[in-house]
């Protein structure tokens, strides 16, 4: 249960972060009732590493996390952890890593569900086409998400096609 919550002001819009005693089990853009919630000493670690982050001072979160799923979706957001900050990769080739192509939509589908926004970077998974596809923050975050990413690591503008 999350009974504690901190929120981070962004270029993007406010980010909740709920937590229990031991991690972190939200993060998200969507607007919540916090009515009663305060923060404790996870989800402000979890916080100050956010505000970093947006500022373009850190790549790497290493706070407690945790979210609830199946032993599938915990497989495919562990390998989202794997993506590297700044980087992309297609839907597709994702599944291929993961040794089951077959299986895109159900990896899509988990892509989706993934309850810890920008820090399990699903945000970093695009169509195959290059152009950028589901994202519950809504797509212009994840188009700043990434664009964000590139800026800092130097590497340009990225072309993203809509």
């Amino acid at each position: 249960m999350d009974n504690y919550c901190s929120v981070v002001k962004s270029p993007i819009g406010d980010v909740l972060i709920f937590a229990d005693q031991q991690a972190v089990n939200v993060i998200t853009f969507a607007k919540k009732d916090i009515t009663g919630l305060s923060p404790n000493a996870v989800s402000e670690k979890a916080a100050q590493q956010l505000r970093s982050y947006f500022d373009g001072q850190l790549q790497e979160f290493d706070f407690p996390m945790a979210q609830t799923g199946t032993e599938f979706q915990q497989t495919v957001w562990q390998a989202l952890l794997t993506i590297n900050y700044g980087d992309t990769i297609s839907y597709l080739k994702f599944s291929e890593q993961l040794n089951n192509p077959l299986a895109i939509r159900a990896i899509a589908a988990t892509n989706g569900k993934n309850n810890i926004a920008i820090v399990v970077p699903c945000h970093r998974v695009i169509g195959s086409n290059g152009k950028l596809v589901g994202y519950a923050g809504e797509l212009w975050r994840k188009q700043w998400l990434l664009e964000h990413e590139r800026e800092i690591l130097g590497k340009g503008q990225m072309s993203l096609k809509f």
